[in-house]
């Protein structure tokens, strides 16, 4: 059995193709990010757990939501990390191995960037969600919402969805132009 070796790279191409692993600085501060949620998320369990007795439902529920909303955008996090660095630095090589998520066995550029836009859309939806239901006094001096502020919030999340279709719509578009470009026609 003969091994194939490409031949090396001119300097240039070399230098050029190289420079995709100044982005690995970037991925490990992800990471560090990624442990100041889990502090994040620790630290308001404890003060849910601690006040559970003399909280109103809704505060539970707003609490709650809360955590919630640390996990989807640790969950972000992590897609950004795994997906990127695979996608655009080296190759992690994790076939085979129990815990590789499912979705990086096909994770490329169009693929990350669904993934990311349907991500945010859901990270928007609980800080929506979180709003609707804290805006009970909306209106008086002492509230925290205005009508303008949950009018613009709507409207900046329904534009996170019009752009997460339009993303889907166009990297549809062009797979089928790759494949119909992959047959001949």
């Amino acid at each position: 059995m003969s091994e194939t070796r490409s031949s090396p790279l001119n300097p240039l191409p070399s230098l050029i193709f190289s420079s995709r692993w100044l982005q690995l600085p970037l991925y490990l501060g992800l990471i560090v990010a990624q442990g100041v949620y889990v502090v994040l998320f620790i630290k308001e369990l404890w003060h849910l757990i601690s006040h559970a007795t003399t909280l109103s439902e809704q505060l539970i529920m707003l609490a709650v939501l809360g955590l919630i909303d640390v996990v989807m955008i640790s969950n972000l996090l992590v897609m950004v990390i795994v997906g990127g660095y695979e996608t655009f630095v080296s190759r992690l090589r994790l076939e085979g191995h129990p815990d590789q998520p499912e979705w990086l066995s096909h994770v490329n550029a169009s693929v990350l960037k669904v993934k990311l836009a349907m991500a945010i859309i859901g990270i928007s939806s609980i800080h929506l969600l979180k709003t609707f239901i804290a805006i009970g006094n909306l209106g008086s001096p002492d509230s925290a919402y205005t009508q303008t502020g949950v009018m613009w919030q709507t409207i900046i999340h329904c534009v996170f969805i019009l752009s997460a279709i339009g993303i889907a719509w166009t990297d549809h578009l062009m797979a089928g132009v790759a494949k119909a470009h992959k047959n001949g026609h």
